[in-house]
């Protein structure tokens, strides 16, 4: 038999988008809680940027970040039911209470692939504490599966800073050639290739082809 390469020693996801379900996938949730009809939200962010002006301006970096797009579409859907809403507001009404089905099957397939052929897994993320407090993610059986989180809301330092994905690798102990770094947004994608790792955009609008995508990205060869 040949020997096996492994590609990478370290497969690095995003979590919000790509491991969990993004909050636009989750409108019917949303409105059938709060009593409003079906359509109630129209904008669909990545599933169909051509719907969400907002979304479109934050993606190309025109001074709205990610946070500042969740902090908006809050008030609107709290507005919209008669509510005071903020962020975490929302993100409870979404996510609350945590369970299996908000985790993509193509995120558990992949992790198993990385295992393995033989990779570390762990997730970097700029929002988890954030958006749902500390302990939500002990409700959450997916996260049993990793080695590491690094959740950039305990210090602020948030992607595409390279302190982050500084951060990561150290806690990660491996090189930063050697990990496959997964995100949904490109400027995120585009930072981690600058601090060195190796970037593969994660496209929600075909969630579970993209991480077939990456499944394939993490087969080893033999030769």
């Amino acid at each position: 038999m040949g020997e096996v390469d492994r590609p990478f020693d370290v497969l690095l996801l995003d979590f919000g988008g790509v491991c969990l379900l993004n909050p636009v996938e989750l409108h019917d949730h949303a409105e059938r809680t709060l009593g409003l009809p079906s359509g109630s939200f129209g904008w669909l962010g990545p599933i169909d940027p051509s719907t969400d002006e907002l979304w479109r301006e934050m993606v190309a970096g025109e001074g709205l970040t990610e946070r500042d797009y969740w902090a908006t579409r809050a008030v609107e859907v709290g507005r919209l039911a008669g509510l005071a809403f903020e962020t975490r507001d929302y993100m409870e009404l979404l996510y609350v209470p945590p369970r299996s089905e908000l985790i993509r099957p193509g995120a558990v397939r992949a992790v198993e692939a990385a295992r393995a052929a033989g990779m570390g897994v762990s997730v970097l993320t700029n929002d988890l504490a954030a958006f749902h407090g500390p302990s939500w993610q002990h409700g959450i059986d997916f996260f049993a599966l990793l080695d590491e989180v690094v959740d950039c809301s305990d210090t602020g330092v948030l992607k595409p800073d390279p302190r982050a994905y500084a951060r990561a690798c150290e806690v990660v102990g491996a090189d930063p050639g050697r990990i496959l770094f997964i995100d949904d947004l490109p400027r995120n994608v585009e930072g981690a290739e600058a601090a060195g790792l190796v970037g593969h955009w994660f496209d929600i609008s075909r969630a579970e082809a993209a991480w077939a995508d990456v499944v394939e990205r993490l087969t080893p060869s033999s030769h």
